[in-house]
């Protein structure tokens, strides 16, 4: 990352004269070539065929951000970010009309006491649990579990919310954040919270959260992609998996992730979760509907600029809404990361998935055949059958 002072003459930031100030401008840009067989359009079961096309972001989502510190003395800073996604390939915004969709806060931050802000931001869920997620090897396009059911990827960020995150002590962090929802009447509507807590210990570390997304329309509703919802601007993980449940009341996510690493060359990491669509007097299906998915994935550093990884994930719907077989999926990946250098490298991955018995169709009351959907790389364009393979290659430069 390359440091701008806040004297600079690009005039970024206009700060006093403060030795202890600085600007970091940074980012990623990612694009590569990817292959999927059997696409179609999300709610189609029909139709499918495969496709090559240049892809953006596989490895890491490609951005550029500024984040900067200011000391205010006693050990507290004053601290913030701007993150923007944008699509390598084609120069456009990661997310129509946010100009900083990734991440937009600002906070005070101290040593001792913790760190509050406030603003766009990932939620506790996702960030003590991120570092076991299947996505920090496999990538979130084609190694996060199906659909990102779990929103263990970084699709889901929260507008309108207060994180705070304790220091460490004695291994053990914890973090609480609420969103708030902003719809007159209702203090619920619209609103996010969540709750979550890491443990790190030499070698093993284990993480625990949980995040509600509450319908910004009381009662359920469709959800919708407006980027101005208070609800975050979008739905977690909207796929070929959940389509069927966009009109929930609200969604709700119960995650434990861990590892271990047994030496340089060696380490693994597993995760489970429970996703529950809660039904509302608005909501086109009738019965909860809960997710539960288990993975693992095993990281081999064969030499010191070479990384590969292999993982497997389950996951298996309950028999709701008249569903007599639930649905399942098994999905199996493999990843190759070559380091040109600390900043550049070369990848591959691979991914397989099996989908079997049956889902909600898109009207929220259909019973469907359970299609397959990788990821979350697919989510627009899901198989029209069982099956789905997907690979893609590319180059990643970090700045």
């Amino acid at each position: 990352m390359k440091k701008v002072i806040a004297t600079s003459a690009l005039g970024l930031v206009a700060i006093g004269a403060h030795a202890q100030s600085s600007v970091t401008l940074y980012g990623i840009v990612d694009t590569g070539i990817g292959y999927q067989s059997s696409q179609t359009s999300l709610g189609s079961t029909t139709g499918g065929h495969s496709v090559v096309k240049m892809v953006n972001g596989i490895w890491a989502g490609s951005r550029f951000g500024l984040k900067g510190a200011e000391d205010l003395g006693g050990g507290t800073r004053a601290i913030f970010q701007l993150e923007e996604g944008y699509n390598s390939a084609t120069g456009a915004q990661s997310t129509s009309g946010l100009a900083f969709n990734r991440q937009a806060y600002v906070g005070i931050a101290n040593a001792t006491y913790g760190t509050l802000t406030a603003g766009r931001q990932y939620t506790p869920y996702y960030t003590l649990l991120a570092p076991y997620s299947p996505t920090t090897w496999l990538t979130g396009a084609y190694g996060a579990h199906p659909g990102d059911l779990d929103s263990m990827d970084t699709l889901y960020r929260a507008n309108n919310s207060l994180v705070y995150t304790s220091p460490s002590m004695y291994g053990l962090t914890v973090s609480g954040s609420y969103s708030v929802g902003g719809v007159a009447g209702s203090l619920n509507a619209g609103s996010t919270w969540s709750a979550a807590l890491q443990y790190l210990n030499g070698p093993f570390g284990i993480a625990a959260g949980f995040q509600r997304v509450n319908n910004s329309t009381p009662g359920g509703g469709a959800w919708g992609t407006d980027s101005t919802m208070s609800n975050a601007g979008a739905e977690a993980g909207v796929s070929g998996i959940n389509n069927g449940y966009q009109t929930a009341q609200a969604q709700q996510r119960v995650a434990v992730t861990g590892g271990y690493t047994f030496s340089p060359q060696w380490d693994v990491s597993f995760s489970y979760s429970n996703v529950q669509y809660i039904p509302g007097v608005n909501s086109k299906f009738r019965s909860q509907a809960t997710f539960n998915t288990a993975g693992a994935v095993l990281h081999f550093k064969a030499v010191t600029a070479l990384d590969l990884a292999a993982g497997y994930s389950y996951t298996r719907a309950t028999e709701s809404n008249g569903i007599q077989s639930s649905a399942r999926y098994q999905q199996f990946n493999l990843s190759q990361y070559y380091s040109l250098s600390k900043r550049t490298g070369l990848y591959a991955v691979e991914a397989y998935q099996r989908a079997s018995g049956q889902t909600i169709g898109t009207n929220g009351t259909s019973i469907i055949d359970a299609t397959a959907d990788i990821g979350d790389g697919q989510n627009s364009a899901p198989s029209s059958s069982r099956s789905q393979f997907a690979a893609g290659v590319g180059i990643i430069h970090r700045f």
